[in-house]
């Protein structure tokens, strides 16, 4: 059993690191780390002597002054260097850098300098060290106007704001869960005493923001406002598509009626139309019996009820608000699932829930994305 520490556990980067290690609760110990612990040297030093492994994420990479940044970043190693040296701990050190490292700015000069500076802690003190240098990171519940030009445009057009490109830029990206594997990959090895001061993760796409902002108008036009799956040719356009949803206010747009064409014979209902594969399957539900109480942290997801009572509920993952969805037969509607949303489905009428469902892949029993934890 590994103990795991993340200093910026509540940021971006953090919070998805510390979810995925939760769910590989037989690998990993997680050692809880507070932004204040910086700001106490008995708490940092009980923080520290606690792990195996410290992964450092905590940083300011946007300020009005610049100097702020870089004082800011140097003296969080230095604070963390100090624990480390305090309670004598040799633990396996993973840096976040970033290719910012490349420019002539604050925050890439305070990223390599404590680099460097962890380096050298590892190399005196017998430690181990691994300094990732890092290309631009995307995913879902990225801060909008600080994390990525994503988020900020994957908020701008579910919030009816306009983007606005100010260059056009190839941006080098790698999706957070990509990342997130990374680290894992290299947490695995805190036994091995190894100093990587340098350690380049690769990019998975290379990219311009005009294409990026092209596919997310698709998105917009096609899923936001006709409810239709877009084509999704490979894994960043399903990582995208999935980081896009994630802004959706789903209080207001779900559920979603379905239009019923009606007449002597009966109703007609189109359940869903897409331009990207998958699965399709249907339940029946007896009543008082719930299915779910699992999350999904790729799949895309369509619930649609089509007879009976039913209440669906969300809760997204390291929070305790449950969002009550209620749906009918007499008016078929349908819920997408959001990624790292627990969701259940709960038959609340008197007859059979009726119930059709839309994965976009098929189940693999080998890598199911399907983690159980109760709504």
């Amino acid at each position: 059993m590994i103990k795991v520490g993340i200093t910026g556990q509540s940021g971006f980067i953090g919070k998805h690191l510390f979810n995925t290690l939760s769910l590989l609760k037989e690998e990993f110990e997680l050692v809880t780390f507070r932004d204040e612990y910086f700001n106490n040297i008995k708490l940092l030093n009980q923080f520290v002597a606690s792990c195996d492994t410290i992964v450092h994420l905590a940083a300011v990479n946007r300020h009005g002054d610049s100097q702020v940044i870089y004082n800011t970043n140097i003296q969080l190693v230095k604070k963390l260097i100090g624990a480390l040296n305090n309670s004598q701990n040799k633990a396996h050190v993973l840096f976040s850098s970033s290719t910012q490292e490349q420019k002539d700015n604050p925050y890439g000069r305070s990223k390599k300098e404590g680099r460097i500076l962890l380096a050298k802690w590892a190399e005196k003190s017998g430690g181990s060290f691994t300094g990732l240098v890092i290309p631009n990171v995307f995913g879902p519940f990225g801060n909008p106007y600080y994390n990525s030009v994503i988020a900020t445009f994957s908020y701008q057009l579910n919030h009816d704001e306009t983007p606005k490109i100010d260059i056009d830029a190839e941006l080098q990206l790698i999706y957070v869960e990509e990342l997130i594997n990374e680290f894992i990959g290299k947490i695995r090895k805190h036994s091995e005493k190894q100093i990587l001061p340098e350690y380049l993760v690769a990019p998975t796409t290379t990219i311009r923001v005009t294409a990026i902002l092209h596919l997310l108008k698709i998105y917009k036009s096609e899923y936001l406002e006709k409810g239709i799956i877009p084509i999704l040719n490979n894994a960043f356009e399903v990582n995208l598509f999935n980081t896009f949803r994630c802004y959706m206010n789903i209080r207001d747009h779900y559920p979603v009626k379905y239009i019923q064409h009606t007449d002597d014979r009966g109703l007609f209902v189109e359940i869903i139309k897409l331009n990207t594969g998958g699965q399709v399957s249907f339940s029946i539900t007896k009543p008082g019996g719930t299915r779910g109480n699992h999350f999904h942290t790729r799949k895309i997801e369509r619930f649609s009820v089509i007879k009976g009572e039913a209440r669906i509920q969300l809760r997204k993952i390291g929070t305790g608000e449950v969002i009550d969805f209620f749906l009918s037969g007499n008016e078929p509607a349908y819920i997408d699932m959001p990624v790292w949303y627990t969701h259940n489905i709960t038959n609340i009428g008197k007859e059979d829930l009726f119930t059709i469902f839309w994965i976009n892949e098929f189940y693999n029993q080998d890598d199911p994305d399907t983690y159980f934890e109760k709504v």
